[in-house]
């Protein structure tokens, strides 16, 4: 929906004079109720003035966007009005507020006005914006640079229009896309938009996020585009830009490099991509990744798409436990009584597909989709075979590299055989290979490494427990989301899997910190940061409870020195105490809101704020006051 759909010229009102708080609520509730929109407008009011009890609704820059849902309204609606010499609305900044959207919203309707609200905020951020709004003096011009500004940040809700004027569609087209597609998917996504408006062209990006795939490209927006850029960590079908000039490359890129690889993609010099046989597979941009980031690429596209199932199924399996009775029958603890039982099938049943999942996408990032299959198959011989994670490793990266040698060995077959080979030859030898090395060569030695593996931890000493929550703590806080974060991540998930659940407790309590402790010291040590960093205090403590450590790195991206090893001995220690505490946790996400399942949840709550309490101090401590 967009923003000039529910704004009438009715609802508008330009030059208005300065007035208290309650008296600029009135007027805007007055041409509310010119659009129709209220049924009741002492309701509205009301319902207005509870959510500015709530907080007040002037987020600063001098502007304010009063909202609310209420009973008294029968459609979503939004009115506008300017007072030029600025009024007093108890703004979060102090300053007087000029600028007034106010949006109105029936009681039982979707949150369609939160996407409004979001995309004004955005939208007024951008200063000129702001003063191109207060100088428009009559309502035509108002809406013309709403409608402006709204189809420049927002051109997919444009697109038809746009292609009408240009013919051409966008310049560029992009996908990004990360393991955990909640931060950095749209980190890169921003910085590749705001560097090509910056140069002069018109980007789309498709974002691969949590949940699922947004802003999708047709067929017809790539066919016009100049170029595709992939920045992702997960593996992208790539089919679909044959015959393009194509920059493949890890989602950090888009966040710090956005200006080098749109020239890239621009140069006219570079080759196209083709998407038959071995090229299918590798892109030109592969080549220049080191074996490392290669191996990290590929793993990271198993783990995204294993997570839903380990993170599913093993909070099922842990509420299972939760509602279980240990005295019945220790041996069958989680499947005793009927609803435990229950829980601890579908749970069960989830769990069961992490190590195929995890083995198919990471043999289909190598060698797409034949490898998906083959390292399918890996993945469940290396489950059913004891070989457990480390065996589904080995298995999605024997798998994508199996597949590509049999192209090899295939390539001077007749093209009339192209079609035979997906469907016939690839499956038969690739499973008859997979299923070969895997119940041959890999699965004894891996299975009785596993075992050891599994005995070391459950067997290690109270020093050692100690020394490696603190190590996967920190790690958690290093590069909070990048390599570091994933890799301590994935043995957690990987030790639950092997059936320790202390090791998944110190992850998590590390991982939890970083948000909580930058919240914390913004409350602290007002005079170190800045108004608008304070802004971001109620997110981040969302988020560290929630288990997204990402929300710590715009703090971390503008002081890394400080806020990195700060976080680092916080998250430390967080992981220290929980080993200390003999905390224990089954499922593999979830933060605070699973902390019912959680062996000795007090103390692990104590764990996680002391680790947010000493970060935040020795982050205090070490940051200077704002105005040295």
């Amino acid at each position: 929906m967009k923003i000039t759909e529910l704004l009438q010229p009715v609802g508008i009102s330009l030059g208005q004079a300065a007035g208290t708080k309650d008296e600029i609520i009135h007027r805007l509730a007055d041409l509310m109720e010119k659009t129709g929109a209220l049924t009741d407008k002492a309701q509205y009011i009301e319902d207005l003035k509870i959510r500015e009890g709530s907080g007040t609704t002037g987020i600063g820059e001098g502007i304010a966007i009063p909202h609310a849902k209420s009973k008294g309204v029968s459609k979503p609606q939004l009115v506008s009005m300017t007072v030029p010499n600025g009024t007093d609305y108890e703004s979060l900044d102090g300053t007087p507020t000029n600028l007034f959207f106010m949006i109105a919203v029936p009681e039982n309707s979707n949150d369609e006005h939160l996407k409004v609200l979001s995309r004004l905020s955005t939208m007024l951020m951008d200063e000129s914006f702001r003063k191109s709004l207060l100088k428009a003096t009559d309502k035509t011009t108002f809406l013309n640079t709403i409608n402006q500004k709204e189809a420049e940040k927002f051109p997919e809700d444009f697109q038809e229009v746009l292609d009408k004027e240009t013919n051409t569609g966008y310049d560029i087209v992009a996908v990004t896309g990360c393991p955990t597609g909640i931060a950095h998917t749209y980190m890169a996504a921003e910085g590749i938009i705001n560097k090509a408006k910056e140069m002069g062209y018109n980007v789309k990006v498709e974002t691969h996020g949590s949940t699922g795939i947004e802003n999708a490209l047709t067929t017809a927006e790539i066919a016009n585009a100049k170029g595709v850029i992939i920045a992702a960590d997960v593996a992208v079908d790539k089919s679909r830009f044959n015959g393009k000039r194509l920059v493949d490359t890890k989602v950090s890129d888009g966040i710090n490099k956005p200006a080098e690889l749109i020239n890239r993609v621009l140069d006219e010099s570079r080759p196209v991509y083709q998407a038959t046989g071995q090229a299918a597979a590798a892109t030109e941009e592969d080549s220049h990744l080191t074996v490392g980031q290669k191996f990290y690429k590929h793993l990271m596209n198993g783990v995204s798409h294993m997570l839903p199932f380990v993170v599913g199924g093993g909070i099922l399996i842990a509420v299972a436990f939760l509602l279980d009775d240990y005295t019945i029958d220790p041996s069958s603890f989680g499947s005793n009584t009927p609803l435990a039982a229950f829980f601890n099938q579908i749970g069960g049943a989830a769990f069961s597909f992490m190590l195929p999942v995890l083995a198919g996408y990471i043999g289909m990032s190598i060698a797409d989709r034949p490898g998906l299959m083959v390292g399918m198959v890996g993945g469940y011989l290396a489950n059913t075979g004891g070989a457990g994670f480390l065996g589904a490793l080995a298995a999605g990266f024997i798998a994508g590299y199996l597949i590509l040698l049999l192209r090899k060995v295939t390539e001077p077959l007749p093209r009339s055989m192209d079609g035979v080979k997906p469907m016939l030859i690839f499956p038969v030898f690739g499973i008859l290979g997979i299923g070969a090395i895997m119940l041959l060569l890999l699965n004894p030695p891996l299975a009785q490494l596993n075992t050891m593996i599994t005995d070391g931890l459950n067997n290690m000493g109270n020093s050692s427990k100690l020394l490696l929550g603190a190590l996967l703590g920190a790690m958690m806080a290093v590069d909070m989301g990048g390599p570091v974060n994933k890799a301590a991540y994935v043995f957690g998930t990987a030790s639950l899997a092997s059936g320790s659940s202390a090791v998944m407790a110190a992850v998590m309590a590390g991982g939890m910190v970083p948000p909580l402790a930058i919240s914390l010291a913004m409350l602290l040590f007002k005079n170190k940061f800045t108004e608008k960093d304070r802004q971001a205090i109620p997110t981040n403590i969302i988020m560290g409870m929630s288990f997204i450590t990402e929300g710590a790195i715009p703090f971390a991206a503008a002081d890394p020195l400080r806020v990195i090893p700060s976080m680092a001995v916080g998250s430390g220690l967080a992981g220290l105490l929980s080993m200390l505490f003999g905390c224990s946790l089954r499922a593999p996400h979830g933060g605070i809101w699973v902390i019912g399942v959680v062996e000795n949840p007090v103390m692990y709550l104590v764990a996680v704020i002391a680790g947010a309490v000493a970060s935040a101090f020795i982050l205090g401590t070490l940051k200077k006051n704002i105005n040295e």
